[in-house]
């Protein structure tokens, strides 16, 4: 729940057609915003909200554009633009060494288990995965920017989908793995 949370405002953005893609980045913004509120009143910190951030930003100056030139010629590259500042945010939370996974896991996860090896190299590997499917498809969606609908709506879904299946099916076998009696832990 807390990724759909987190990618909540990409998603209405992606969905949303884009004939209206000035309403979309508007309506993807006030998503983020109100996430945003609603998970500092909750008392959760930046560290756990950095997609979210990232993503109040580049919508915020998304919006701007979108209103003050509706024909630029960025319009068709915007999925590809908004799947390389994905990249760059998550690239730049394991720059920085904050993996915004790691953020989100600890939502749901003891904090005696936060400092463990395991948890800390489960979430580098799972904002590695993020960030790469994020990158591909940035070029992906630069690529057939100008294709059918059906090629970057696909490109998108993909570039969101295979780090989605990767992350719950990594945590699940992790998890195995440290919860099978006399099985170590690496």
């Amino acid at each position: 729940m807390s990724y759909l949370r987190t990618f909540a405002p990409w998603i209405a953005y992606a969905v949303i057609p884009s004939a209206h893609w000035q309403w979309a980045a508007l309506i993807a913004f006030g998503i983020s915003a109100v996430t945003i509120a609603r998970q500092t009143r909750a008392g959760l910190r930046a560290e756990a909200m950095i997609i979210d951030i990232g993503s109040a930003l580049f919508f915020a100056a998304l919006t701007v554009l979108a209103f003050v030139d509706p024909n630029t010629a960025l319009h068709p590259y915007t999925p590809a633009i908004s799947s390389g500042v994905l990249a760059l945010i998550a690239g730049v939370s394991l720059a920085v060494r904050m993996p915004f996974t790691l953020g989100i896991a600890k939502q749901t996860t003891p904090r005696e288990l936060w400092e463990n090896p395991v948890f800390l190299r489960t979430g580098y590997i799972i904002t590695s995965v993020w960030t790469a499917s994020f990158a591909v498809g940035c070029l992906v969606l630069a690529v057939v920017a100008h294709s059918s609908s059906t090629l970057r709506t696909s490109a998108q879904v993909a570039a969101f989908v295979i780090p989605v299946v990767f992350t719950v099916r990594y945590v699940a076998h992790i998890q195995g793995r440290t919860q099978a009696p006399g099985k170590p832990v690496s």
